[in-house]
């Protein structure tokens, strides 16, 4: 391994200038919004604030799912956050997530409405509410929850880590790019073995543990996350290609990954969503 130069940590740490290379200008140690900016509130109950990267893709994926199952009270209007921005930095998006991430949803059904942020809680909350994708069963629901929170417990090495520092990084260093990339195929390895002896993550039937994780290890296997394919050889990962490709194929998936897209092929990009029409 080349060596690096060695860096000692100060004492205390001090802020005291941008670092994250890409996405420096959104990157800072404190929390809070930096400016008024009120958020449009459509005509449906469910409002969304998004934006079509793998985390938002997980809650579009879920509410055309249920539409295509005739939920209609599953209709929604999703407006486009602009993280590049700093749109997750407005007064009213940090009033509906504190945490300044999208997605968000306020669900207007409910007085006062409800805010429901982090993807993988929006997903629990709407499959409570319309009664669907979440299994009753006991065993099949605690198997569920654990490939649900699996997502949510890996994925940040996959994106924060690996992501970062192999393609957003202003400098590449060995160490953790080689760190990150063994945990990332370790993680595709856990997929691969146990979609080795089932069609979806909990067994036969889709869940929302799988619509969590389609957009992080699918768009890894299938649409070269990172630009990473050959480096990360994903294409050897056959079950998790197998099931990622069956997923990519349902319609409402389809639809899913369009709302909220402001880049690539324009017939693609549905910036904001208030009707099915809107994905004509």
């Amino acid at each position: 391994m080349t060596k690096s130069p060695t860096y000692t940590p100060p004492k205390v740490w001090k802020w005291d200038t941008e670092s994250g290379g890409r996405f420096a200008a959104i990157n800072r140690p404190v929390a809070g919004a930096t400016h008024e900016k009120e958020l449009p509130v459509g005509d449906h109950s469910l409002q969304l604030y998004s934006l079509a990267t793998p985390n938002g893709v997980k809650v579009t994926i879920l509410l055309e799912e249920l539409l295509a199952l005739g939920k209609t009270e599953a209709e929604y209007d999703a407006y486009l956050i602009n993280i590049s921005e700093g749109n997750q930095f407005g007064s009213d998006f940090v009033a509906a997530n504190p945490n300044s991430k999208i997605p968000a949803l306020v669900d207007h059904s409910t007085n006062p409405p409800t805010r429901i942020f982090e993807s993988g809680s929006i997903l629990v909350y709407l499959a409570e509410k319309f009664d669907a994708f979440l299994p009753k069963e006991a065993a099949a629901r605690a198997e569920c929850f654990s490939w649900l929170f699996w997502q949510m417990g890996s994925t940040p090495y996959l994106g924060g880590g690996f992501g970062h520092f192999y393609a957003y990084a202003p400098e590449k260093f060995e160490y953790p790019i080689n760190r990150f990339a063994m945990e990332v195929k370790r993680q595709l390895d856990v997929l691969d073995r146990n979609l080795a002896e089932r069609k979806y993550l909990g067994g036969d039937d889709f869940t929302i543990a799988d619509m969590a994780t389609y957009p992080w290890y699918g768009g890894l296997v299938l649409e070269n996350l990172y630009d990473s394919e050959v480096f990360l050889e994903t294409k050897s990962y056959e079950n998790v290609v197998r099931w990622a490709t069956e997923i990519r194929e349902r319609p409402a998936v389809q639809r899913g990954r369009r709302v909220n897209r402001a880049w690539g092929d324009e017939e693609l990009r549905v910036p904001e969503r208030h009707s099915a029409s809107d994905l004509d």
